[in-house]
């Protein structure tokens, strides 16, 4: 769950995310702090942490490495294979940016939080989408019991199962 919320609500790259450690995560002054050595771009940065992410996060015990698989790159494609889904990589970055930037309206300050250039962010993500879509991505919030559910991958076996129920095989 922490990968999903915080690749889609604070934008950090999955290869970031695999160096990243709870203590990076601070839900009391609302930032994810990514060191330079755990950034592609060797270069420090905070990233504020949304209401929405902040409910994501609240529940969850919150002790060592978020990504708890150093095989992260390759399970998370072959999972949304198995589910028949296309995944790119970082797609949950690229849709962090291209909302944040219709809120924000600055590729700059988005640019400084994402750690790319602001010339890049321009290019690329800015007028994808609307303020009123981008309100609805940083507004997804848990429902009720949600954060109680069971999801089991079995990659050897190719079985997924939620709740104990057997999804896919």
């Amino acid at each position: 769950m922490p990968i999903l919320a915080i690749g889609a609500f604070a934008g950090i790259r999955m290869a970031e995310l695999e160096r990243l450690d709870w203590k990076a995560v601070d839900l009391e002054r609302k930032f994810i702090e990514i060191r330079a050595g755990q950034a592609k771009t060797a270069s420090r940065r905070v990233i504020p942490i949304s209401d929405n992410l902040a409910a994501w996060l609240t529940p969850l015990e919150r002790k060592g490495k978020i990504v708890r698989t150093k095989e992260l790159q390759t399970h998370v494609p072959a999972l949304a294979r198995a589910l028949k889904m296309e995944w790119p990589r970082n797609v949950l970055r690229h849709s962090f940016i291209s909302y944040r930037i219709a809120i924000v309206q600055s590729a700059y300050q988005v640019a400084l939080k994402a750690g790319n250039s602001a010339t890049i962010i321009f290019k690329h993500y800015r007028e994808l989408t609307t303020e009123s879509e981008a309100d609805k991505w940083f507004g997804i919030l848990p429902k009720d019991g949600q954060m109680e559910n069971t999801f089991l991958w079995d990659r050897r076996k190719n079985r997924i199962t939620l709740n104990g129920k057997l999804i896919e095989k």
